[in-house]
């Protein structure tokens, strides 16, 4: 049967800062979704990874379906209300326009979306990132499904070995979706060439050569890019199908022990590495690390298991001692160099008045020629 798997996230309310939400503002999002859902969804599940929440829901009406968004919506916009109520801050945050239109693409919460043919058991993972973009997920995705020391499936399987294909998009176009095709192994360093620019070019989604089927699904919005200022990072979600046809869960949980840096951190204008954390996780040193949960699920006649946590075995306290000492280190270097994004990456913020006033003050310093021989 064909089931849609959606996940729609935002930050409408944090205790004490960006830190997390507030147990009233969580128990409203899910009586909305409770209440409202009923009779338009099958399953959901909802949980926070720093201070965003994310709704997973589960439902026969394909993507983008307008009611299944505006329940997101409206629960976000419930939750809202009782941020400002108890004056948490950034009430609202990611509801960037003033009114649903349709769906939630481009009103500010972060969507990935799939409709699947479920299998007779259908495992597939739930990724939800804080204080990073999109991109963060390029790198795990590329060891994933490209890389045969991560994924000894693609040399083992048959149907593996047929690779994917991918759709990539351009993010800093504004007009419209600018999305490219392509296939691996055939055309691995031309997608090497895109995904090493995690501020620009992010994997949409992947899809299986051997079934046609989806395997992954991101969430590509960039919030500045719909609200012409810095709002805050994108922090984005991704759901990954796994076995059978597709990459095992254990292949794609294992990039995230690199802790690879990814833009984010405070104020959304560093590099620090991504650190793989327990579910319900708040965030904490210098607005992070950019943290990312993992729950993974079974979905069964459009049912969900409950969740498992895919980063609270205890390999992971190893990951995140190492992902803490490589922030820390990063910290050190303060704003110089690569520890702060590059100025393309900071046009939102206030680095560019300050350089916009001191470009006047610059000079041309004149050269007096030499004094003639005598």
């Amino acid at each position: 049967m064909k089931t849609t798997l959606t996940v729609i996230k935002a930050d409408v309310g944090s205790i004490g800062g960006h830190i997390m939400p507030s147990k009233r503002l969580l128990a409203r999002v899910q009586e909305v979704v409770e209440s409202a859902g009923k009779a338009l969804i099958q399953d959901h599940y909802i949980g926070f990874t720093g201070d965003d929440i994310a709704i997973l829901m589960t439902h026969t009406h394909g993507v983008r379906h307008e009611q299944v968004h505006k329940l997101a919506w409206d629960a976000f916009v419930a939750g809202t209300a009782i941020a400002k109520e108890e004056g948490l801050y950034g009430a609202g945050q990611d509801l960037l326009k003033d009114s649903f239109s349709g769906n939630v693409h481009g009103l500010g919460p972060a969507v990935a979306e799939m409709e699947i043919n479920e299998r007779p058991n259908e495992p597939f993972l739930f990724f939800a990132a804080d204080k990073t973009d999109p991109g963060a997920y390029n790198l795990p995705l590329f060891l994933t499904f490209a890389d045969v020391m991560t994924t000894p499936g693609l040399i083992l399987s048959p149907k593996l070995s047929q690779g994917f294909r991918w759709v990539v998009m351009d993010v800093n176009h504004t007009e419209g979706d600018r999305v490219i095709e392509l296939v691996t192994p055939e055309e691995i360093y031309d997608l090497a060439a895109l995904l090493r620019d995690n501020e620009r070019f992010v994997v949409e989604s992947v899809w299986s050569r051997a079934s046609g089927e989806q395997c992954a699904a991101v969430a590509t919005s960039r919030l500045h890019n719909i609200a012409g200022k810095y709002t805050g990072k994108d922090d984005p979600v991704m759901m990954v199908r796994t076995q059978m046809d597709f990459p095992a869960t254990g292949e794609v949980l294992a990039p995230y022990a690199i802790g690879h840096f990814v833009a984010g951190g405070m104020r959304g204008s560093h590099n620090m590495p991504l650190m793989p954390v327990a579910l319900n996780t708040p965030t904490s040193y210098f607005d992070g690390p950019p943290l990312v949960s993992c729950a993974a699920f079974c979905v069964h006649g459009t049912k969900l298991t409950e969740p498992a946590d895919c980063f609270a075995h205890p390999l992971w306290d190893e990951v995140r001692a190492h992902v803490s000492r490589k922030a820390i280190d990063m910290r050190r270097q303060g704003f110089n160099g690569a520890a702060m994004l590059p100025m393309a990456e900071l046009e939102y913020t206030g680095v560019m008045d300050k350089l916009a006033k001191l470009e006047k003050r610059f000079t041309v310093r004149v050269q007096k020629k030499p004094a003639a021989a005598a």
